[in-house]
């Protein structure tokens, strides 16, 4: 039955016996400590009616005559109605009383220790007399030569002294009642709290909920992290610490790092920061495409103050799209090529259909002549492409990107210089790079007055390789050139498509292989990349055999 009960109902039973436990023994030593103090106030006060008693004159002067009771008798009994004491024995040495709040016990032996007395010392007892239990003080009454002439015993009954004591309970009983109900309602109000951060789960359930967790987390194939609303990261899977290039151990929840102490690129730290709700943002880091969802962590509705949800912070998931956007890539290249090869077809169906119409006519000549300038036209073409560009998808992007250029109005110019390729570049880093500065350049340009023309120049050497893409469109402002490069970013008028995204790809695959990129252009907009050459390491030589 235990095991069913929450966080907060076990607290609250825990604190209570905790609080009773230590009402019970605060309680305990406090009912010993006022019962001892009780009787100890007792005794000072019967040692001081006795001291007062031995030091008056009539004892000495009585304690001479032949009857001392005579003088004695009345003395003790208006004292004893005065100081409210049970009885005052005035006695001989020999124990003889000469005083006794009962009449017959006068002349009687006194019954008590009187050997401290005897000595000329002051002497406090609980012990049983004539009348029951009492606590008792005796004092010596001596002459000018200190010889003990007389004792005088002063003395309280138990039962008086423990009427007194109850008279002290109520108040101890009260403080007890106090405790108790404060100890409970400070239980209490703990214990509510408890039930609602904990939502009434026991620590069995949350134990088993917190392994789920830590299961969900490292299994995702998703990027997590937790960020607090002062900045601080409180967690983060698996997927994003591959994601972001953090390290995979478990953080500290007693000390979390802050963003600004984490390697995060510049746009998702900024993103992060702000926790601001964003659904399938793009965002470049690194060398990595990435793909954020975030949303702030609410608490249960009704948990916070005036009804609303307490919000914890911010969830962030990231994906990569990376290799999205290659296979994007490359699918944009196969449908430049594919509308190249639509354009050509167009081309050659409008050629076949002028030279039937001459062939028709009886004009044989000139049918022959137009096919072979024709020929040659397109021969030569593709001779100047394969003669620039050694690397076949390279050069097939270039010639579909010929053709969409000559089918939008614009001129495209290629030059090449080496092989068009660098060592240790890939290709699809090429067609990254080459595709989007084509399609800016080819779409600037037939926006821009004419003549409209691209020039693509390409030089590859020992160090590296150079890509110039020079356009006759409009330009580049400086405000413009500042941003042209961050995603999301556009010259272009918006609703035409996914846009922003191109440049910053180029970007991203330069910095990634090491190049440079700049932007230069009086008239339109020059974009110059250098590719640096990786050459592989050089085998090592074989060691001659011994003979």
């Amino acid at each position: 039955m235990i095991h069913s009960w929450s966080i907060a109902r076990r607290l609250f039973v825990a604190n209570l016996l905790i609080v009773v436990a230590f009402i019970a023994v605060v309680g305990t030593a406090t009912y010993l400590d006022a019962r001892d103090r009780t009787y100890d106030e007792a005794g000072l006060r019967m040692a001081g009616i006795a001291s007062a008693i031995a030091a008056s004159p009539l004892v000495l002067e009585a304690a001479a005559t032949p009857d001392p009771s005579a003088l004695l008798q009345p003395y003790a009994r208006e004292v004893m109605a005065g100081a409210d004491v049970d009885f005052i024995t005035i006695m001989a040495p020999d124990r003889t009383r000469w005083t006794h709040p009962r009449d017959e016990e006068l002349g009687r032996p006194y019954i008590g220790s009187i050997d401290a007395a005897l000595q000329g010392q002051e002497f406090t007892e609980v012990t049983a007399g004539t009348l029951g239990p009492s606590v008792r003080t005796i004092v010596p009454v001596k002459d000018a030569g200190g010889t003990v002439r007389a004792l005088v015993a002063a003395g309280v009954t138990v039962r008086t002294v423990d009427v007194a004591f109850a008279a002290r309970l109520p108040a101890l009983l009260a403080i007890g009642l106090a405790l108790l109900l404060g100890g409970s309602l400070a239980s209490w109000l703990l214990g509510r709290y408890l039930r609602r951060v904990t939502r009434g789960w026991g620590p069995e359930q949350l134990s088993q909920l917190f392994a789920y967790y830590e299961s969900v987390l490292h299994s995702v194939r998703e990027g997590l992290i937790l960020i607090d609303t002062r900045g601080s990261v409180v967690m983060y899977n698996d997927q994003a610490a591959e994601l972001l290039g953090l390290a995979a151990s478990s953080l500290d929840p007693t000390r979390p790092p802050q963003l600004a102490d984490l390697p995060l690129d510049d746009g998702l730290r900024r993103l992060f920061e702000s926790g601001r709700t964003v659904k399938d943002e793009i965002i470049l880091a690194g060398s990595r495409i990435l793909v954020v969802n975030q949303a702030p962590a609410k608490g249960p509705a009704g948990a916070g103050s005036r009804g609303r949800a307490d919000v914890y912070g911010t969830v962030a998931t990231l994906r990569d799209r990376t290799e999205i956007e290659a296979l994007g890539n490359e699918l944009e290249t196969m449908r430049t090529l594919s509308g190249a090869l639509r354009a050509q077809t167009h081309e050659h169906a409008n050629r076949l259909h002028t030279m039937v119409s001459l062939l028709e006519l009886g004009r044989t000549q000139e049918a022959l002549d137009f096919a072979t300038q024709d020929l040659a036209l397109s021969q030569r073409l593709t001779d100047d492409m394969v003669s620039s560009v050694d690397e076949p998808v390279l050069g097939a992007l270039v010639m579909g990107k010929v053709a969409e250029a000559h089918e939008r109005g614009v001129q495209l110019d290629v030059a090449a210089l080496g092989s068009g390729t660098v060592a240790g570049v890939a290709v699809q880093d090429l067609v990254t790079i080459m595709g989007n500065l084509l399609d800016n350049a080819i779409d600037a340009a037939a926006d821009g007055p004419p003549p409209r023309r691209v020039q693509l120049t390409v030089e590859s050497d020992e160090e590296g390789l150079d890509v110039t893409v020079h356009d006759s469109g409009a330009g580049i402002s400086a405000a413009a050139a500042e941003n042209i490069f961050r995603h999301g970013y556009s010259t272009k008028q918006s609703g035409q498509g996914s846009r922003g995204i191109g440049l910053a790809l180029v970007r991203q695959a330069v910095q990634r292989l090491g190049g440079t990129l700049a932007i230069n252009g009086r008239r339109g907009a020059k974009f110059e990349v250098f590719l640096p050459a990786t050459l592989p390491a050089e085998p090592a030589e074989p060691a001659e055999k011994e003979h």
